[in-house]
Parts: structure tokens; sequence; C-alpha cells
């Protein structure tokens, strides 16, 4: 049986924290064990470069970005894990598909469309901060998909609509010359869309209410101390299903620990010794990870090593596929 190709990639643009890991890191690498799934996964560096314009943040961000997939367990030698930059048959074939892109789709992205409404919001002019990056960020995306023949594309919701605009540049190409591109599909991780933050509105860097996922412990304790709750009395019952301190628990503890903490929750339990729990089941998970983070981050040669590496391996599937797509368009003979 053929494997699907499922590609999963994050851009540098700051810390990795607990909606990253939860939302999109922890759901693909625990795809990678799927046996007739062939995973691959990259830095988007490129797509950081929308927002980063400072050279040293930027080279440290997307360490930062490779560091972390390798410290939570990422195998390079069963996946393919590269660099975007290093793959220059994506920002061939970006350019290709950009042909067939009406202005009209890019118009109608949602990264784009919240920018002009905060702009109409604020009386400024609408495409005030919007630099060309930003306004085909999403024909990029679907080279990036396209590129390696994509089967699925593991999303939370706000991203879906990258993936249907790769559909329908795809299949616009396809529309022309014949069955080429495969039509990608997306899988949403359910309920992580929603994560919340330390004030309970989503978890984002925007809001500054985000957790990193490798704080020290001293730094995470506090965080975790700062999450919002209701002023229920220790006795009291709570429902764990709307406990951001539970949400946040049971992607760290096991199926043991989750059942005998629901039922804490239901039974009574203080909020002080909840988020002592959370962290203490936080803390243990993170311990290693932590520590070849660190590790990591203190051996650029050795990430760039292995990004090297999986970047052969991508140019091997990217190029000849490029190859066959320019001469379908009349470049090559």
């Amino acid at each position: 049986m053929m494997k699907k190709t499922i590609l999963t990639g994050i851009k540098p643009t700051g810390q990795i924290h607990l909606g990253n890991y939860i939302g999109a890191i922890k759901p693909a690498l625990d795809l990678a064990k799927v046996p007739h799934y062939q995973p691959a996964y990259f830095v988007a560096d490129f797509h950081g470069l929308t927002k980063i314009h400072q050279a040293d943040e930027f080279k440290q961000l997307s360490y930062g970005i490779a560091a972390t997939w390798l410290a939570l367990g990422l195998n390079p030698e069963k996946v393919i894990f590269y660099k975007q930059s290093d793959v220059a048959e994506i920002f061939e074939l970006n350019w290709i598909l950009s042909c067939f892109t009406p202005k009209g789709l890019m118009n109608r992205a949602h990264a784009y469309k919240g920018i002009v409404e905060q702009n109409r919001e604020m009386d400024r002019d609408l495409d005030d901060g919007v630099n060309m990056g930003i306004y085909t960020y999403p024909i990029l995306m679907a080279a990036d998909i396209l590129s390696f023949q994509t089967n699925i594309v593991p999303v939370g919701k706000d991203q879906i609509q990258h993936v249907e605009i790769a559909r329908d540049i795809a299949e616009t190409f396809n529309h022309h010359y014949g069955e080429t591109f495969v039509l990608p599909d997306y899988q949403v991780q359910e309920g992580t869309e929603l994560l919340p933050g330390l004030d309970g509105r989503k978890m984002s860097k925007s809001y500054n209410n985000t957790i990193p996922l490798f704080e020290e412990p001293k730094r995470l304790q506090k965080l975790i101390n700062k999450i919002k709750t209701d002023s229920l009395p220790p006795a009291a019952p709570k429902n764990p299903d709307t406990s951001i301190v539970f949400a946040l628990y049971k992607e760290f503890a096991t199926e043991a620990q989750i059942e005998k903490m629901a039922e804490c929750y239901r039974s009574g339990i203080g909020w002080g010794e909840a988020k002592k729990e959370l962290f203490d089941v936080m803390n243990h998970f993170l311990e290693e990870p932590r520590e070849t983070y660190k590790e990591l981050m203190g051996s650029p040669k050795r990430i760039d090593e292995i990004l090297e590496n999986g970047a052969e391996r991508a140019r091997a599937i990217a190029k000849p596929f490029l190859k066959e797509i320019k001469r379908k368009i009349g470049v090559h003979m």
C-alpha cells in the first residue's frame, strides 16, 4: 500500500508555547507513529520573514523551532525534516502557482482580511502594515503542500482555509494541464482550536497570554498560578470540562491521572491544589525535553546537519516533480 504524505510546518515568529504544542506539534508527532503515513515536517522560516526582519532573531527563532521538534521526540531518520528555505524548488513552484491564482482569492484570505479590518477600525490606510509576503502567504503555503504531493495537512480550524486555497490552485492547474497535483485534505485536531490562555481567551502570542513550552520550573509555576479561575470555594464541586486548568492537565497526564483528577474536580478541589497538580504533571513531562532543547540550542551545527540531511531528502522528491510541472507548462521540452 502506498504511504500517504502528511505535512506539518511551523513558522518562527516567537517562542513555542503550549498552544503550539497541543494544537500542532503533539498531534503531528502522533501521526508520525502511523505506519501507512510518510510524515514531512519543516521549519517554515521564509513564512516567518513576513514579520521578523532582524537577522539574529530570525536565525535563533528558526533554530528554536527545529530544536523543539527534535527535543519532543521527532526522529529525523524516520521522517523528512527540513528547513523551508533549503528547498529552492518550493519557491520556483510558488511563482508558477502565483500565475494560476486569482487576486480575489488572496483578497479573501483570513489573515489579510483580518489586517484590513483592523486598519479600518483604527481609521488607517486599509493596507497599512501589509507586505506582499503577507498578502501572498497562502500561495507559498500551497507550494509547501503541493511540492510533495501531500495527502493530509493537520491544521487548527483557523488554518483550514489555507488547505482549501491550495486545493483551488491545484484544481485550476490540473484543469489546464491534466492531473498533476494531488488535492490535499485537512485534518483538524478537535478541541485544540479553543485552547484557553492564562486569561481565558484563546492562547495566542498577540494576547500575551501564553505559557512558553520550555519555561524554567519556577517561572512555569508562576505562570500556571496566573491562570484565570472562578471564585468557587475549595470544597465546591467543579466541572472539569469547563476548567482551563483541567484542559491543560489532561494534555500531559496519563489516562489514570486524568480520571482521578476529574473525580477530584467533581467532589471538590481547591484551585491552588489543582494548579499544583498541573505544574507537577507538566514539569515531569517536560523535564527531559527541556534539557534536550537546551543542548540542541547550544549546538547549532548539529541542528544544521540534521536539517541539511532532511533537505536533501526533500529535494529528491520536489526536484523531479518540479521538472514534470515545468515540462507541462512548456518551460522544458
